[in-house]
């Protein structure tokens, strides 16, 4: 999962474009990157890290233009080293840049085509750097100096037919404009902001609404699946439907975890949904235990809170904050270890004793993916003087990889996969263990004013929304997302950087 933005302003964009990444930090914290281009000119700073760490005053400064994109990276399978920081660029034709959220399910098939056919080559494993090339290839074809607008979406057109999976993109053409697409299914998201300034309009793009509130752009709507955005340097906009949407069928985990609550996407309040999601987990409750022991319900910060409220008041039993969080640790799921995640849960949380000692609790998580995050939350529980710990999913079981942009474990390392509810509440030391039904949990995150019916829900169902994924295809993947294959990747990353300089 990654965080993206686009933007056209009247002014420098720099700045702004920082402020948005922060804002989206949450879907990245692995690598960060901004490019800006003036009078024809590219200016690009990018590197690991958080968006505070990769951007200094001498970088930003460096910055120049009134167009932009940026991007915050969470490695996803075969891309965790320092050369997959995004945005990627060609510089033919024309100069294209790209920040990418998502995952595309036939880039092995893309790489080999590019590289025999359009003779593109590729720095990188990244899909990103297939899907921009793929982009390239096809504005290539113009064969004219100048673009227009009919040309960048003839050119999406065809990005469409060769591409499959779930991607959001922004992309900047130097001297021309950003361009903005979405999937046939619209499985990762992708909003429109507007500002009026002094100087004129001012346009924006970026997965999450609340970077469009925090600087003070309207939200216009969503990118519709298939659709692409094309804003050219005057500020003027253009839009067109590139290819008939699939099935509209967002990513169902986004409402789960990734986006931050004060976010809308799809028209669907990610708040909203999750205080649905604790009504629903709270009736599943008092339905297989009508006469439950429960003295408080406590929350594992953060993205919990909002469903834990809920599944307290519904039960009547007290609501506490049991867990202080240190800001400064990074989202364990998405780390890109397990030792790593494991160092960082206990850093990460303290239980505060009195809030446990004594008490029957029952402790509220947005999901359970590996398993080890939540049997040492157990652990903490107990060892706070708990007298009896119970666990509830706001999730159903994660017994499937996603393979539209969320590096899910292979199966192997998937607590839940081949295990009864009964095996996993064994495994990771709760008393009690209860998980939102798939049913329920899209009735939660369903709005009647989004006109979506159905979800991406394949981590949980393993029903894959575009019809392409074999098993062989996961099989591949297993083998590219295990903890153990990373390591050799990052150990020959490690070696290959020796005889390559990196400015």
């Amino acid at each position: 999962m990654c965080g993206i933005v686009g933007m056209v302003g009247t002014s420098a964009v720099n700045q702004r474009i920082y402020d948005a990444l922060t804002v989206l930090q949450h879907r990245g914290q692995d690598a960060a990157g901004i490019m800006t281009a003036q009078d024809g000119e590219l200016f690009m700073r990018k590197d690991l890290g958080l968006v505070r760490d990769v951007f200094q005053q001498k970088h930003m400064l460096k910055l120049k233009g009134n167009i932009g994109i940026g991007h915050v990276r969470y490695p996803t399978a075969g891309a965790d080293s320092a050369h997959d920081a995004q945005p990627f660029y060609v510089n033919s034709p024309y100069g294209i840049c790209l920040g990418h959220n998502g995952n595309l399910t036939n880039a092995r098939e893309l790489t080999e085509v590019l590289v025999r056919e359009d003779r593109r080559h590729l720095n990188t494993g990244s899909d990103s750097e297939v899907l921009l090339n793929v982009l390239a290839s096809e504005l290539e074809r113009v064969g004219t100096p100048r673009v227009t607008p009919a040309d960048v979406f003839a050119a999406v057109s065809a990005v469409y037919r060769r591409c499959r999976g779930g991607y959001a993109v922004t992309a900047m053409v130097i001297g021309h404009g950003i361009l903005g697409f979405r999937d046939p299914n619209g499985i990762r998201p992708l909003v429109i902001g507007r500002r009026e300034s002094k100087k004129g309009t001012e346009w924006m793009l970026a997965s999450e609404s609340v970077a469009l509130d925090m600087l003070g752009f309207d939200m216009m709507r969503d990118v519709a699946p298939g659709e692409a955005v094309f804003i050219d340097e005057q500020g003027r906009f253009y839009a067109q439907q590139c290819v008939a949407m699939a099935r509209h069928t967002p990513c169902i985990f986004e409402y789960v975890y990734f986006a931050r609550p004060d976010s809308i996407i799809d028209n669907i309040s990610v708040y909203k949904a999750r205080l649905r999601m604790g009504e629903h987990l709270a009736e599943k409750i008092k339905r297989e235990r009508p006469q439950h022991d429960i003295d408080v319900v406590i929350p594992i910060p953060d993205t919990s809170r909002t469903s834990a409220v809920q599944v307290a008041q519904l039960l009547g039993v007290k609501y506490r904050e049991g867990f202080i969080k240190n800001r400064y640790i990074g989202r364990t799921f998405i780390m890109p270890g397990q030792e790593q995640r494991a160092k960082s849960v206990r850093s990460k949380l303290n239980a505060i004793d009195l809030e446990f000692r004594g008490k029957n609790v029952l402790l509220v998580d947005d999901s359970i993916v590996r398993g080890t995050t939540s049997a040492q939350i157990i652990d903490m529980a107990r060892e706070a003087g708990a007298r009896k710990v119970y666990f509830a999913s706001a999730a159903p079981p994660v017994r499937y990889p996603n393979v539209y942009g969320i590096d899910m474990p292979d199966t192997a390392e998937l607590v839940a996969a081949g295990h009864t509810d009964e095996e996993v509440r064994d495994i990771i030391g709760a008393d009690w263990l209860i998980y939102q039904d798939l049913e329920d949990l899209e009735h939660a995150v369903r709005h009647d004013n989004a006109n979506i019916k159905d979800f991406d829900t394949s981590c949980f169902s393993g029903e894959y929304v575009t019809g392409d994924v074999t098993p062989e295809y996961l099989e591949r993947l297993q083998g590219e997302r295990s903890d153990e294959a990373k390591q050799q990747r990052r150990l020959g990353a490690g070696r290959s950087l020796k005889s390559v300089s990196i400015l």
